[in-house]
């Protein structure tokens, strides 16, 4: 079932978009803002049967971007739906990092659950190398802010930032031309989710 809902989130109007599925729960908290993640959201999440949520501002040139942990807002009420769904989250960014274009840095207070995780995203070496030290991901990319949604549900969850290559084929910004990401890494992705649903993984202290 998919249900949407208009929020206004610190004057930024956003489409919020669930569509309700298995335990595991795929966010895009800015679909309009890094390109291919709403996609990869909702592909991922149709071919395993988890649940979705993606956030996108429709209609808009210029997407504001909100910072994560600032839109755990209470008065989404598909977010709470969300929430109340799913007991470990992936979230799904886009990093710009020139440094680390092959980068796909797995942050995220569940740790077992990113190292599980990256256990499917391995196929895509060598063209990716996913990161799991957290000493290792730039500290704005690490994702575990407590008020961060991906940290909400009951189990935590990871926070995936793909380069750009690993999120769109899409050549160049053009809002005509949709994202379509790159078949081997929704395939990876949706390995390492199935891993997650087939195994209950609790971060420590939980």
């Amino acid at each position: 079932m998919t249900r949407t809902e208009l929020v206004e989130i610190e004057g930024v109007r956003l489409l919020a978009t669930l569509t309700t599925g298995g335990e595991v729960g795929l966010l895009a908290l800015h679909g309009s803002n890094e390109g291919g993640t709403a996609e990869l959201a909702r592909s991922v999440a149709e071919r395993c049967g988890a649940t979705s949520l993606v956030f996108t501002q429709p209609g808009v040139p210029e997407p504001v971007h909100i910072p994560s942990p600032r839109m755990a807002v209470e008065h989404c009420d598909l977010l709470r739906m969300f929430l109340s769904q799913v007991t470990v989250a992936v979230s799904l960014h886009g990093h710009m990092r020139r440094a680390t274009p092959r980068s796909i840095f797995l942050g995220g207070a569940n740790r077992p659950a990113a190292h599980l995780l990256a256990s499917g995203l391995s196929a895509l070496r060598p063209q990716f190398d996913p990161v799991t030290d957290l000493a290792e991901i730039p500290a704005s990319l690490r994702g575990v802010h407590a008020r961060n949604p991906v940290n909400l549900p009951r189990h935590g969850g990871v926070q995936v930032e793909l380069p750009l290559s690993a999120r769109t084929r899409r050549p160049g910004w053009d809002p005509e031309v949709p994202d379509n990401p790159p078949r081997p890494v929704v395939d990876a992705l949706v390995a390492g989710v199935r891993l997650l649903a087939a195994k209950s993984v609790t971060p420590p202290g939980r």
